[in-house]
């Protein structure tokens, strides 16, 4: 909220399962309300004309194709505000490094910055020449740092936003899983194991987020094993594509509940038979 009050644009980003995409929308909704939300998710074909305006083909009579201006989801939002001032709006852009900012936003950027400065837009016409972008419209993005696009996400970007982390290493994600299962009167073992999971996971981009076991079908019979199988150790996979880890030996639940009982872990999945009495076993 004190960033927002700084600044009204807001990224939050972190690995995947931190909550960026839960928490974005419920301050949205804190903010604005569910009418007072709006949410997009950025891709790599994603244009100006998708987001802001753009003409786009319309039927006629006779079977006749026109075009006609067409307002995307931050024109929408920004009439709405402009009607009701004394309200917030919210537009929540998820996923928004994987979108072509310079593209996507064009002359808006500029505007993300100085509120109170007004543009000609791309598709200019009578009044639509001086337009600006109102107060009480806030930005909340969110970006997933495991894809490593973080790292280029340009300077112009970078000075338009506050950034907040949201990392299973720090507060308040840390201790998210443990308050979430005592409040739930369910055992801490899913707690200990992300914990040993994430202690184990060296790239801290990487590190596993709380999200995935905060689930009540992960606590059913079977249900933890399922989310590791499926969920967990897939993007341990992908982290670990071509490397030569076996993933499952070092990763896997059966690993992480031997280390927790105190027995020996293969951290590495590397490990072989124990050496014989005089077996050269290196300095």
């Amino acid at each position: 909220m004190e960033l927002l009050r700084d600044r009204p644009q807001l990224v939050l980003y972190g690995p995947p399962g931190t909550g960026k995409t839960y928490l974005a929308q419920k301050l949205a909704r804190h903010l604005a309300g569910p009418e007072g939300t709006t949410l997009v998710q950025f891709h790599p074909a994603y244009s100006y004309e998708d987001f802001f305006e753009g003409y786009r083909p319309v039927g006629g009579e006779g079977g006749t194709v026109g075009f006609r201006l067409r307002p995307g989801p931050l024109r929408r939002v920004v009439d709405q505000a402009l009607q009701h001032p004394e309200q917030p709006f919210v537009l929540i852009i998820d996923e928004i490094n994987r979108g072509n900012l310079a593209r996507i936003f064009g002359e808006l950027y500029f505007l993300l910055e100085y509120r109170d400065e007004a543009i000609e837009l791309l598709y200019a016409s009578g009044d639509d020449k001086a337009f600006t972008l109102p107060p009480n419209v806030l930005v909340i993005g969110t970006m997933n740092t495991a894809d490593r696009s973080i790292a280029l996400v340009d300077t112009a970007m970078r000075r338009r936003f506050n950034f907040l982390s949201l990392h299973p290493e720090e507060d308040p994600i840390r201790s998210l899983l443990g308050r979430w299962l005592e409040r739930e009167g369910r055992k801490d073992e899913a707690a200990r194991l992300l914990s040993e999971l994430n202690r184990r996971i060296t790239d801290p981009e990487f590190k596993v987020g709380p999200s995935y076991l905060m689930r009540s079908a992960a606590h059913q019979d079977g249900g933890l094993e399922r989310v590791w199988r499926t969920a967990i150790l897939p993007l341990l996979d992908e982290h670990h594509y071509g490397d030569g880890v076996d993933v499952h030996r070092r990763y896997g639940l059966p690993a992480l509940r031997a280390a927790l009982a105190g027995q020996d872990p293969d951290e590495e999945g590397q490990s072989g038979p124990s050496p014989e009495p005089g077996d050269a076993v290196g300095p």
